[in-house]
C-alpha cells in the first residue's frame, strides 16, 4: 500500500535519533503492548514516504518520519477494491485506479465503481459527506484521478479545468515501432451517434485537441510513450494515436490488432493543478504499470 505524505489520516511521529522502526513505535505509543504494535506494523499500518513499511528492524535514521494509520483509518482504506487514496484533503481526493474500474457510478447498482467506493469511504466518518466527480478515466485505463468533496469545489475545477491544470501526462503503450522520437499531433474531434469519435486535420466544426507526445523505449512491435495534453478532449490519445498509425495496445475500437496486456495500454501517469482552494500547485504520480515497460523493451 502506498498512501501520499501529509496525508489527513495520518498521525506523524518524527525520529529524534537513529533507531528500528518496532522500537521507535513501541516508545511512541507506550504503553500500547508490544503484540499489538507488532501487529499493526505486519498489517501496514506504519508509513515512511508514504510506503507501509511491515519491517520491524527497518533502519530509522534522525529526522525520518513515521506516519500511522489508526485501526479505524485503516479499515476503511483496507475496504477499497482496485484503487488507492494518494492524496486527501478538506476539499479532494486523488486516487489511483486500476484498469477495469469504472470512475463514475454505472447502471449496475452493485458495482463496485471508484464513485461508489469514494461515497462510502467519506460517509464513514459522517453519512452527510459526498464526493463530487471532476473528470473521467476510461474503465480500462489506469491511473491518477481526481475527485472533489463538495459541489462548489467541483464547479471550481471544472469550470476552469483548462487554466487550473498545468500537466497532465499519460504513459501510452501503442502499436509498432513509431520512428519520431518526439511528435505533435493537432486536430479537431467529433463524436458520432455510436460514441466513436473521429478526428479531422480541417477544422469541420468539432473539438480542437492538441497532443504531444515522446517515445521512451520500444522494439519493432510495441513503442512506449509519454503523452502529454494539451487539452483533454474525450478520448483523445486514443483518436490521435489511431491517426499516426500507431493505436493504443488493446484498442480494438481505434484500430489495434494486438492486446498483450489484456487491458487498454494508457495509464494516467501524472496530473498538476492548481489546488482550489490554496492557490498552490500540487502533482500527483502514479508509475506506469510494469507490464508497460516489459512488452515494450
Amino acid at each position: 500500500m502506498k498512501i501520499q505524505k501529509n496525508n489527513p489520516n495520518m498521525i506523524y511521529y518524527t525520529a529524534k535519533e537513529p533507531t528500528e522502526l518496532l522500537k521507535f513505535m513501541l516508545e511512541q505509543l507506550a504503553p500500547k503492548s508490544r503484540n499489538a504494535i507488532k501487529s499493526m506494523l505486519t498489517r501496514g499500518q506504519f508509513f515512511i514516504d508514504g510506503k507501509a513499511v511491515t519491517q520491524h528492524n527497518h533502519p530509522l535514521k534522525k529526522g525520518d518520519q513515521v506516519g500511522m494509520l489508526s485501526n479505524k483509518s485503516f479499515k476503511k482504506i483496507e475496504t477499497l477494491e482496485g484503487l488507492r487514496i494518494l492524496h486527501e484533503d478538506d476539499d479532494i481526493i486523488v486516487i489511483d485506479k486500476d484498469a477495469g474500474i469504472l470512475s463514475v457510478a454505472g447502471k449496475d447498482h452493485g458495482e463496485a465503481t471508484a464513485y461508489r467506493q469514494l461515497m462510502h469511504y467519506v460517509k464513514a466518518d459522517n453519512r452527510n459527506n459526498r464526493i463530487f466527480v471532476v473528470h473521467r478515466l476510461d474503465r480500462d485505463t489506469s491511473g491518477v484521478m481526481v475527485y472533489a468533496k463538495s459541489e462548489s469545489i467541483k464547479d471550481k475545477l471544472q469550470e476552469n479545468w483548462q487554466t487550473l491544470v498545468k500537466e497532465r501526462i499519460y504513459t501510452a503503450l501503442v502499436e509498432g515501432s513509431v520512428r519520431r522520437d518526439k511528435g505533435r499531433i493537432e486536430s479537431w474531434l467529433t463524436e458520432s451517434k455510436t460514441m466513436k469519435v473521429y478526428s479531422s486535420r480541417y477544422d469541420n466544426g468539432g473539438k480542437h485537441a492538441v497532443t504531444h507526445y515522446t517515445k521512451k523505449q520500444g522494439n519493432v512491435n510495441y513503442s512506449l510513450l509519454e503523452v502529454q495534453l494539451e487539452t483533454g478532449r474525450k478520448n483523445q490519445i486514443r483518436v490521435h494515436m489511431e491517426e499516426i498509425g500507431h493505436p493504443v495496445a488493446g484498442d480494438k475500437k481505434y484500430g489495434a490488432k494486438t492486446n498483450p496486456l489484456k487491458r487498454l495500454g494508457l495509464h494516467a501517469t501524472t496530473i498538476a493543478f492548481e489546488h482550489p482552494r490554496t492557490g498552490k500547485v500540487v502533482k500527483f504520480s502514479s508509475p506506469a504499470p510494469k507490464g508497460f515497460l516489459k512488452v515494450s523493451r
